[in-house]
């Protein structure tokens, strides 16, 4: 029988990965930016109109900006924690799916067990 397992997928910080992660993060960084422009941009055009309660547009768009704000902050702690790791640190990537065997007389806890593939640089470099 097979089951589902999830296994993490770890990267070790190298100069190159480091480089990577601090670019990706500017850019999720600058698009927040500019949602946050577009809205306050959709927000003046609507008032505008005046087809909408100003009170009602007043907190949707207040809110909407909040989200992207505090996620900018997050991404800004995200970007010094970057710069304070030092090289060969772990860091979660992400978690995929696994397909795992599991046959009678198998033990249980050996199949539960976390499960973690490595890469570096792109190329895998351990399976635990």
């Amino acid at each position: 029988m097979k089951i589902i397992q999830t296994v993490e997928v770890k990267q070790i910080l190298t100069e190159k990965s480091r480089a990577e992660l601090r670019e990706k993060f500017a850019a999720r960084k600058r698009q927040l930016q500019q949602e946050c422009d577009q809205l306050r941009f959709e927000q003046k055009k609507l008032e505008k109109s005046a087809k909408y309660s100003p009170t009602v547009l007043k907190q949707y768009f207040t809110k909407e900006i909040d989200d992207r704000v505090e996620k900018i902050k997050l991404l800004d702690f995200q970007m010094e924690q970057l710069h304070i790791l030092p090289l060969g640190s772990e860091l979660k990537e992400r978690e995929v799916q696994a397909l795992v065997e599991v046959k009678v007389g198998d033990r249980w806890e050996d199949i539960m067990a976390k499960r973690a593939i490595i890469v570096k640089n792109g190329i895998v470099e351990e399976i635990r």
